[in-house]
């Protein structure tokens, strides 16, 4: 069995003492409001008795840790007051992610976190071993190497780790490396959702939580034209927007900054980050799709992204069930990655029926009408509202948002692939191989059925078809979606017959060149 690395006491009783302390002072500061009951020195030793309860329990934690990989299993031991033994199937071990924050780098350790088929969670972490331990776990856990057991010394456990990495550098494969120009091109039109409460907070504090010093109102000679009303609404905004655009930027550099990605086997392995260092693996027998993204303003330089979905959760990401194997290339370079991980030929996609672009146009139409509507009975019976119909002047653009939704959707059905589009603003192309779907759905709407539509859904084990995320071949012929529900259900059949045979007649691994359904057979039983 093995221990934590002794750092970890140091960097968990860091985080534990902080938490305890803070909880001891609230309950000090409680307990004697006034200046009643307790006196500020009897505050201060609880909260020293505090930080020293976190340091024990950690230091206990510490020496009541253990971990064990077996032939078999993953075994974890670990409890301080109530004990908990955990036996883990090396089959069904998901993902191994390695995290690092800088004050880590540092001390030269590192959390290993272990999700499982199905869990929507960490199962198992380990935190802290030490940077070769980790990266020892990870390969070992993934391809489900068995870990010689007693006998051996810690320097000799060292040079097999060494070794292992050795090995493994030797035969990893670089697939991808983000450049400064892609991470400068991500960083600046990427939006994240959260900076802006960041930017919020940032401007808060910026005023003194005094807005007035952010929009001087009743000094607006400080500012090009006055600022009063609408105009200092208008202000805020821009700065409101400008500090989330900021921040939103400084954390996307931070996030995929040195974005590596390199193959090892059947494996696909990743690591991100700059301050929050993230690595972690992509087990290539458990991809259920891909999906090639193509956003605006991206799409107009030429760049796309892709993302690798797998069964159940995938780490280092807050959506699960997907992780970015690519956040920005160039779609020349996404797509020949893509198609190295699944073959899937070339992207000639059939368009849905022209009646599907009528449809889009008169939806449009219609929530149109209704917001001329609400705007009419806003000026009729309010003064919120004055030239209610200024609004009309958007009827223009419906004919060209119809035709743009129409002409970026679309489907193939190939032999070992299914292949969908969609969206304008986040171009989404999903592919599929056949042997991953799971069920195939033909669904109509009320609206659909009076124009002779339907939309067929191939829904996997990915947890981003619970999302609404699934490959969908959206408004074709009603007749062609039920041939198209058949024709993808007869490939699914011929693909698990086709691995069946391939199964029982030896081993299988995953490569890029000519194969049946992206496997192929032991090469002695061919």
């Amino acid at each position: 069995m093995r221990k934590l690395h002794p750092a970890s006491i140091a960097v968990r009783s860091l985080s534990r003492s902080l938490n305890t302390g803070f909880v001891f002072f609230v309950v000090g500061v409680v307990v004697s409001p006034g200046g009643n009951g307790m006196d500020l020195l009897s505050v201060f030793g609880l909260v020293a008795f505090g930080i020293v309860t976190g340091i024990v329990y950690e230091f206990a934690y510490y020496q009541r840790f253990r971990y064990e990989l077996t032939e078999d299993t993953f075994d974890v031991t670990s409890g301080v007051i109530s004990r908990r033994d955990r036996e883990l199937p090396l089959g069904r071990i998901q993902n191994v992610d390695i995290r690092q924050n800088v004050v880590e780098r540092v001390v030269g350790i590192a959390a290993v976190h272990i999700e499982t088929a199905g869990g929507g969670e960490t199962e198992v972490s380990l935190r802290y071993v030490d940077e070769t331990e980790a990266r020892r776990l990870r390969r070992q856990l993934r391809r489900g190497a068995r870990t010689e057991t007693g006998g051996g010394d810690a320097s000799t456990d060292e040079d097999r780790a060494a070794s292992l990495e050795t090995a493994t550098a030797e035969d990893e494969d670089v697939l991808f490396e983000i450049q400064p120009r892609e991470l400068a091109i991500l960083s600046v039109f990427t939006i994240d959702p959260g900076a802006s409460v960041l930017g919020g907070i940032a401007l808060s504090f910026a005023s003194g939580f005094d807005p007035s010093t952010l929009i001087p109102v009743d000094r607006p000679a400080e500012l090009p034209g006055p600022v009063t009303g609408l105009g200092a609404i208008v202000w805020g905004l821009l700065a409101f927007v400008l500090a989330a655009w900021v921040i939103s930027a400084a954390l996307t550099f931070t996030r995929y900054y040195g974005f590596r990605l390199t193959r090892v086997d059947d494996e696909l392995y990743y690591e991100r980050g700059l301050l929050q260092r993230y690595s972690g693996t992509i087990p290539l027998e458990k991809v259920q799709a891909l999906t090639i993204s193509e956003s605006i303003p991206f799409r107009w330089f030429g760049f796309a992204a892709l993302s690798v979905e797998t069964a159940g959760y995938a780490p280092g990401q807050e959506s699960r069930g997907s992780e970015s194997a690519i956040p920005l290339a160039d779609t020349d370079r996404v797509t020949a990655l893509a198609r190295a991980i699944e073959p899937f030929g070339p992207v000639d996609l059939e368009s849905p029926p022209r009646r599907a672009r009528e449809r889009y146009a008169v939806r449009y139409l219609l929530v149109l009408a209704a917001v001329v509507a609400v705007a009419y009975l806003g000026a009729r019976y309010t003064a919120v509202v004055r030239q209610w119909y200024v609004l009309l002047v958007i009827g223009v653009v419906v004919p060209v948002a119809a035709h743009l939704k129409w002409v970026n959707r679309g489907f193939r059905v190939g032999d070992r692939f299914l292949l969908t589009r969609t969206g304008f603003w986040r171009r989404t192309t999903k592919i599929v191989p056949h042997y991953r779907v799971q069920a195939v759905l033909h669904e109509a709407t009320i609206f659909q059925r009076r124009r002779r539509l339907a939309s067929v859904t191939a829904d996997t084990a990915s947890s981003a078809s619970f999302f609404g995320r699934a490959a969908t071949a959206h408004d074709v012929d009603a007749d062609r979606g039920l041939e198209i529900q058949a024709e993808i259900e007869e490939r699914l059949q011929d693909r698990l017959r086709v691995r069946n045979r391939h199964r029982s007649g030896g081993r299988w691994f995953r490569d890029s060149g000519e194969q049946t359904d992206g496997w192929r057979g032991d090469d002695s039983k061919r």
